[in-house]
Order: C-alpha cells, then sequence, then structure tokens
C-alpha cells in the first residue's frame, strides 16, 4: 500500500515537474493611453460598469500572480518530496515524506481551484 503511494507521488512529481518548469510569458494588451484633458461624462450606469470591469481585471491580475507563486511553490515541493524518496527505502518510512506529499496534495487543489476561476 505504501509502495504504492510512493509511486503514484514520484509519478505525479517526475511528470508535473516538466509542467511547472516551463514559463511563458504572459503578454496583455494594453489600450492606447488616451490624453484627452477632459475625459466624458459618464452616467451612473457606466461609471459603475467601469469600476467593476477594473476591480475584475485587477483580481484577475492577483489571481494569476497567486497561480504563479503557488506553482513555483509546488514545484519546489514535488522536488524536495522526490529527494526524500530517493534517500529512502522499502523498510523506512519518512515523517517528511508523507508531510510533503500532504502538503503537495493540498496546494495542487489550491492551484486547481484558482485555475477555475472566481465561479
Amino acid at each position: 500500500m505504501r509502495s504504492q503511494l510512493y509511486r503514484s507521488i514520484v509519478v505525479f512529481s517526475v511528470l508535473s515537474l516538466p509542467c511547472f518548469a516551463q514559463k511563458t510569458p504572459v503578454q496583455t494588451a494594453q489600450p492606447p493611453e488616451s490624453h484627452d484633458i477632459n475625459p466624458p461624462i459618464m452616467d451612473g450606469d457606466d461609471a459603475r460598469a467601469r469600476i467593476t470591469r477594473d476591480m475584475e481585471k485587477k483580481a484577475a491580475k492577483e489571481r494569476v500572480a497567486a497561480l504563479k507563486t503557488d506553482t513555483d511553490k509546488l514545484l519546489k515541493l514535488s522536488v524536495e518530496l522526490k529527494s526524500y524518496v530517493d534517500k529512502s527505502d522499502e523498510n523506512v518510512l519518512s515523517l517528511d515524506v508523507i508531510k510533503r506529499a500532504d502538503e503537495i496534495e493540498k496546494l495542487a487543489k489550491s492551484v486547481k481551484d484558482k485555475m477555475k476561476g472566481p465561479n
């Protein structure tokens, strides 16, 4: 049972390393700057819609930043887990291995939930 857990953890760690190691820059299109001295007057609905849109953009940026941080941490934990598993043998069950596996599981679930978005 334990060896099956170890195998599945190692397989997950090894398979997830290339996925998280690849970092592609995310480019977002910026609207052209407007140098209009007098911005158009907006009614209440337009202003509310603009504020809502700005808040959604800010939340999306924060979510992406949190995802990057979490995936970096997930990669680090996976590498640590692999080194702990490599150091252990079939007769020794390391408490660090179990702790790392639990941390990885919780963090992976958190990353998955964040990727789904606020809905």
